[in-house]
């Protein structure tokens, strides 16, 4: 069975859809907030010809996804996955960012919880690929499970892994 990399998940806090190209607004309404980018190593994404690129690319990608607000249908982030590998059973969970006004809850947590509930339906493994002065990615992948794999660490990311086993285990 080929990996679904859009699908639509459903929580109690969130909603997850394939990205779309009419969700730009919404979506650039949350990415144009500069906090969200400070400890990126692209900074400038806020900035709108910046953040057009990259919902370009996300769309090209065929794998990005928009995240809304459960009870409001607000548009709150996206997420998307990337670079599935059928050898290594694995693809990867990233380029998440989520409104200010998610930060420290819950969200999150569930967002990601969604995503590999579904990746785990095709693979093995999830990597996470994040800048290594990232503090803040850094500290939330740890806090969903992510265990680091500094062998296939990179100078422009680091990686984590959560394997189908230990979040089975949770």
């Amino acid at each position: 069975m080929p990996f679904d990399r859009q699908p639509t998940l459903r929580g109690a806090l969130v909603t997850v859809e394939p990205l779309r190209p009419e969700h730009f607004d919404d979506l650039y309404a949350v990415a144009a907030d500069p906090l969200l980018w400070e400890q990126h190593p692209a900074r400038d994404r806020y900035r709108e010809p910046v953040f057009r690129k990259l919902f370009s690319e996300s769309l090209a990608s065929g794998g990005a996804l928009l995240v809304r607000d459960a009870a409001t249908g607000r548009v709150i982030g996206s997420s998307r996955y990337h670079g599935y590998d059928a050898a290594r059973s694995e693809i990867e969970i990233g380029w998440t960012f989520l409104a200010r006004s998610t930060w420290g809850g819950r969200v999150n947590g569930e967002l990601k919880e969604l995503m590999l509930r579904h990746a785990f339906r095709f693979v093995d493994s999830v990597i996470f690929l994040v800048g290594p002065e990232n503090r803040r990615s850094r500290r939330a992948v740890e806090k969903i499970g992510g265990v680091r794999v500094p062998e296939r660490d990179r100078p422009e990311f680091v990686v984590y892994r959560i394997t189908a086993a230990d979040f089975g285990a949770k």
